[in-house]
Parts: C-alpha cells; structure tokens; sequence
C-alpha cells in the first residue's frame, strides 16, 4: 500500500468550481501526483458541530449551501459514495482515543468537500467521507483528532482539512488586479515561517498570530489547518496565491 499525505485545502469561493483561476489547475496536479486513494476523509470549516459528528451516509447529497450564485453553480453534483463501514471505524478509533464521535447519517455535503475534489478527482468515483468541525474543541483537540486518523494513510486514505488560509469576506474586492494587504500576507507568511520550522504549537497558539482577528474574524475556517497538522510532522507548500485581494488559497500538505 502507499502511504498518502494529509493536506490542508483553502476551498476559497464557490465559483471556484466554474472558475477554477490558480487553485483548480493546482488541486488537479495534485491529485496526479499522489496513488489513488482508496477512500478520502474530509473535515469541513461548512460542517460546525458541538461534538464530533461522522458522515455515515451511503451517498450524501451534494449541498449547495450558499446564496446569490449563477445558476449553472446549483446545477453541479459530486455523487461519490460515502463508507458507511469506513465511518463507523473512524467512530471505534475516536472511542479508543477518548474522543466522543456520533454517526449522522442525514448530513449533505457541503461545498467545502466537492468543490475541491471537483478539481481532484472529478470522476468521483472514490468514497468520501465527512467529519465535522466540533466548535466547541480547542486548537489542541482539533489538532489531536488529525493523529488519530494519522495511521489511516497507509492505508491508502486521504485525510484534508478544507478551510482557507485567511477568511474575511468583508475585506474581499472584486476588483482583478487587487493587491494583497500587508496584514493577510503577514498572517500567512508567519504560519508558513512557523510550519516551516515545525513550530506547531505556535500555529495551535492561534490567538498570538498577527492580525488574527482580521484574517479569521470567526475561526471556522483556519481550524481544518490544526486537523491536517495533526496528520504528519513534516510540512510542505503545494500552492500558494491570493484571490480577490485577501482570500488566501493556499495548499498544504503534511507527510
């Protein structure tokens, strides 16, 4: 079996999937680049929970859980199956670890799951899982849930953490050639310079990294990253770019 790495994905806007810019072509390299998985774990900023819930689902609807988009957008489906199997050792192996998981079998999926791997594997022809993000976690035990499935990569499963680098809407210009803010690329220079260096904790010491509040003015989507470090200890850039200004696309990967 190949061992696969784990990967820390910015999912960015939902026109991502029509209008792939940088991130598509990047996402598709990717994916060539790495053994087929044999099933692909994914925990979403789009799937806030108060305890950790497991997709059990034999084939979840594809969710289009946002608003004011072209019509073509609501038209796409991601009809990869998911592993009811699978899910319920992802619950043994939580149980074992002392972490409460809870199978929810009803759960759509969210664009933070298919519009990457719309880019990915657009075949969608590998089982997918979705794990929610429990909120009511800290970094710390995001961070442990990522070491739990850390053996399932070489059992030839893909685990990704889909958030966004930097995430302030508010902030975004729609403007092509904007130019990225000091405060977004200082936030993300220092992560990278601290994943670099394998300082972890201070990445999971969240609330000491510059302009935090500005970049993540809710933290939902910077807290997929604490999953997929907890997946391997050596770091390394997959891409790396800015879209409208400062909606940070990066892609991460953990071996």
């Amino acid at each position: 079996m190949n061992t696969l790495p784990g990967l820390f994905i910015s999912h960015g806007s939902p026109m991502l999937a029509l209008d792939p810019e940088q991130v598509g072509p990047a996402l598709e390299r990717l994916s060539l680049n790495l053994p087929k998985p044999r099933a692909i774990i994914v925990m979403s900023a789009h799937w806030e929970s108060q305890t950790l819930e497991i997709s059990t689902a034999t084939r979840p609807e594809t969710w289009h859980d946002f608003r004011g988009f072209p019509p073509e957008l609501y038209e796409l489906r991601y009809p990869a199956s998911g592993s009811p199997e699978l899910a319920e050792q992802l619950i043994q192996l939580f149980t074992q670890a002392d972490i409460h998981a809870h199978a929810n079998s009803t759960r759509p999926r969210d664009h933070g799951v298919w519009m990457p791997l719309t880019h990915m594997y657009p075949s969608a022809d590998i089982p997918v899982i979705e794990i929610s993000l429990p909120i009511t976690s800290t970094a710390e035990e995001i961070y442990k849930i990522g070491q739990v499935l850390t053996p399932l990569r070489d059992e030839q499963i893909l685990l990704i953490g889909s958030g966004s680098i930097t995430h302030n809407l508010a902030e975004l210009t729609w403007q092509p050639a904007s130019t990225t803010p000091l405060w977004a690329s200082e936030f993300r220079n220092t992560i990278v310079s601290k994943l670099t260096h394998r300082d972890y904790n201070g990445v999971l010491d969240w609330q000491s990294l510059p302009y935090i509040q500005r970049n993540h003015p809710t933290l939902e989507h910077l807290a997929p990253l604490f999953f997929a470090m907890g997946t391997g200890q050596r770091f390394s850039i997959v891409h790396s770019s800015f879209s409208m200004g400062a909606l940070g696309m990066d892609i991460y990967r953990f071996d």
